[in-house]
């Protein structure tokens, strides 16, 4: 991005935190981009975040570490932050500011695009309900994932999110439709290791190709964090709405965002919200995932898997707490299926996704889709209450229907949750797997099936 031209100031009344105050300001604007220079010639990039009465609160992306308030000069450049776009960036690896971190210089663009996009206009939402194949069993058959829809992952500390975020980076997929698709992938504020294996992971898999990825590792500024989802979701939506392509959205660790923002809000002194928070977080989360859905009249989308771990594993926290009210459905990582090794750990009990009515069904996966996902989640249900039975009166104690649901929760979780990182299963394959659980059961346990269904899939053993 250039930053020819502008105001410089040389006036610093203040460096607090991220933040740099500067004096005598005029005609300065909101999200302006500024360009700070140390005394050693040092440049570095920041934002305007208010201004008023000659000052100007300037957020740095790189941190004001090693500035002094006296030699260090600000130039405001009289336009916001913009990202370069064209298909070029597919197949690049980026920092969390949009540089090229690859390698190779940045791609020609085709045009320049404000990063502070706003929310889409619900008037011209066109409803999702096209289906998405991630290739693992449990989302694609529980909790389906439609184009347009935002579902984040929510999961705990030291959990397996990130190869789960991973595998549906490399696996997803929009079938029946030969329509263009891409992944972009935006790791916020996650360790070395693990940013290397996400690019190694695409890379080796060749999803690479098709995906534009964006690192910001933990020993970034964490000022960063706030910018990456934005620089993100300006290429995601120029992919989708410039060139039409239905592009998937992978956000990890949102908690991570919400950490930064909680560092600026501290450092400009705001009255602190739940647990230190901002009081306008669910209206910057929502500036985030509102970004995500269909245009009417317009062929491509945008879907967001947001991911973040949730502190103490509370889904209380006002993180995943007030994510769940922006988002349509969550699903949830569990700690205990985290224990016994399985993967994905994903609890369905507390799992949903608000749309998966509309992207199922004849013409979409099958017309026994809703009916067979309906009848296991019963049946795991149940099988629960029969493992804390047999927990009090032992396995004695349980009579023949008893065992039989105790033994479809084992063969649910052992032949259906589990999956390999890298296996990537059919959406008949799924179905074929959730008919092998519900034929564990006698007919006359299942009665959220059609008869014909019943006749036409159910394999006694």
């Amino acid at each position: 991005m250039t930053t020819e031209g502008g105001v410089q100031y040389s006036k610093i009344a203040e460096i607090k935190g991220p933040l740099v105050v500067v004096d005598d300001v005029e005609n300065a604007a909101f999200d302006e981009l500024v360009e700070i220079e140390t005394t050693e010639g040092e440049r570095r990039l920041g934002k305007v975040l208010e201004v008023g009465n000659g000052k100007a609160i300037v957020q740095v992306f790189e941190g004001t570490t090693g500035l002094s308030i006296s030699g260090t000069k600000a130039k405001f450049v009289g336009k916001v932050m913009e990202m370069p776009v064209s298909k070029e960036v597919l197949g690049r690896v980026f920092d969390g500011l949009g540089r090229p971190k690859d390698g190779l210089p940045d791609p020609i663009a085709d045009k320049f695009i404000d990063i502070n996009g706003e929310p889409m206009n619900p008037e011209q939402r066109e409803y999702p309900k096209d289906f998405i194949q991630t290739g693992v069993s449990v989302i694609d058959g529980l909790m389906t994932l439609v184009r347009g829809q935002k579902l984040p992952i929510f999961s705990g500390s030291g959990m397996s999110h990130n190869l789960l975020a991973a595998q549906i980076a490399r696996q997803a997929s929009v079938v029946g439709t030969q329509d263009d698709f891409a992944v972009v992938f935006a790791a916020i504020g996650v360790q070395y290791s693990e940013a290397e294996y996400f690019r190694r992971s695409l890379e080796e898999s060749g999803a690479l190709k098709r995906s534009v990825l964006f690192l910001n590792t933990a020993d970034d500024p964490a000022i960063e964090r706030i910018i990456t989802p934005r620089v993100a979701l300006t290429v995601a939506e120029y992919l989708a709405f410039d060139l039409g392509m239905h592009v998937l959205v992978v956000m990890t660790d949102m908690t991570n965002y919400a950490e930064a923002l909680r560092e600026i809000s501290a450092a400009r002194e705001e009255v602190p919200g739940r647990k230190g928070y901002p009081g306008y977080l669910y209206t910057d989360l929502s500036t985030i995932y509102e970004r995500a859905g269909k245009l009417n009249g317009r062929k491509g989308s945008v879907t967001q898997v947001p991911i973040l771990s949730m502190p103490s594993d509370d889904i209380t926290h006002p993180i995943p707490d007030l994510t769940g009210y922006i988002t349509e459905g969550q699903i949830v990582v569990g700690r205990d299926l985290f224990r016994q090794g399985i993967y994905p750990p994903i609890n369905i009990l507390m799992s949903l996704s608000r749309l998966m009515k509309d992207g199922i069904g004849e013409g979409s996966t099958r017309d026994d889709h809703s009916e067979v996902a309906n009848q296991v989640y019963d049946a795991y249900s149940r099988s629960q209450e029969v493992r804390a039975l047999a927990g009090i009166v032992g396995k004695a104690g349980l009579t023949e229907i008893d065992l039989k649901y105790m033994d479809v929760g084992d063969t649910f979780e052992k032949e259906f949750l589990t999956q390999a990182t890298d296996e990537n299963r059919t959406i008949e394959e799924t179905l074929g797997l959730l008919w092998k659980i519900v034929s564990k059961l006698p007919k006359n346990e299942i009665t959220k099936i059609k008869d014909k269904f019943v006749d036409q899939y159910y394999k006694e053993e």
